[in-house]
């Protein structure tokens, strides 16, 4: 009897480039799927090999526009039609996250519906990583492997050898990520109090902490537009920094931000590659998260230890 494979990988089209990488990684193929697509804009899924009985894992961040959820959706339930034993979403980069909570009346948590829709479309397990907040593990009924994109940025912030380091968060929000890598570092810790006057469009920032003298790294989790995180390193160098720089896991990179940063007084910006960056940016490099996920997907598969590959 031919030996089964014990688990494919699959991946949705935004998402190829990331998932050919852990393929690599493991050393297995990328599951051969077909997409069709109509003329009105609909789409189909379709596996072209046999999944029966076998251990998917789905492949896509769901990052604009809503075409890569409803994609992973449609690669979901055409799994569990097809029978497989398990199906696993990978989602690297969880869209709509920023949703979380009812901050104002009458608003969507749209975080919650997204969790919903993959629940009921049939997944077992959920892979992603530096959730916008951490509470959205909460939201789903299976279990939640919530990895850290710190195994990939920390090696890099020590390989820049950097001397009187100190670790920065562009708004109060991202206080306690800052303050992980700043203690395992053993560095101080700078905080910026920001104020919005509406979505996307940043009031004010105020310094909290010394950093003249100071070579600054800004942590986020999320960077679209680019207005917080440039005019906190704008208003840093101003203040005495003699360099600054900013590091987040996820590229969203919406219009203008690639041009903000561009002309902004950060030396670079630094991102995973979760999202794909098509821009054009000198100051912009990606560093692959595709050897994080390929031995989180191996623990999966062999029931081990998740937690025990983190950093911090």
């Amino acid at each position: 009897m031919k030996e089964k494979e014990p688990f494919k990988v699959f991946s949705g089209t935004n998402s190829k480039y990331l998932a050919e990488k852990i393929c690599s990684s493991l050393g297995c193929q990328l599951g051969n799927m077909n997409i069709t697509h109509f003329a009105d804009g609909e789409f189909a899924v379709s596996y072209e090999e046999s999944i029966r009985g076998a251990d998917v894992f789905l492949v896509q961040s769901t990052f604009p526009s809503s075409n890569n959820l409803m994609e992973l959706l449609l690669m979901i339930d055409a799994a569990k039609r097809a029978s497989a034993k398990s199906i696993v979403a990978v989602i690297p980069y969880f869209g709509w996250a920023r949703q979380d909570r009812k901050d104002k009346p009458r608003v969507s948590i749209g975080a919650k519906l997204v969790a919903d829709l993959l629940s009921v479309a049939g997944i077992d397990r959920l892979i992603t990583m530096d959730l916008h907040a951490d509470q959205i593990q909460g939201f789903f009924d299976v279990p939640v492997d919530h990895l850290y994109a710190s195994g990939v940025f920390m090696p890099y912030i020590q390989s820049l050898d950097l001397k009187d380091l100190v670790m920065a968060t562009p708004d109060v929000g991202g206080s306690k990520r800052a303050n992980t890598y700043s203690k395992f570092l053993g560095v101080p810790l700078v905080l910026c109090n920001k104020t919005r006057e509406k979505a996307n469009v940043v009031g004010s920032i105020q310094i909290i902490g010394d950093v003249a003298g100071k070579n600054v790294i800004l942590m986020d989790d999320i960077v679209d537009t680019a207005g917080t995180i440039t005019l906190a390193a704008d208003m840093m160098m101003k203040a005495g920094a003699s360099s600054v720089r900013a590091i987040a896991s996820h590229c969203v990179m919406s219009d203008p931000a690639s041009q903000r940063i561009q002309d902004s007084a950060l030396t670079e910006m630094v991102f995973t590659d979760s999202i794909p960056y098509t821009h054009k940016c000198s100051k912009v490099k990606q560093l692959t998260i595709a050897h994080l996920f390929a031995e989180t997907i191996r623990r999966v598969v062999t029931n081990e230890s998740i937690s025990s590959q983190y950093i911090v």
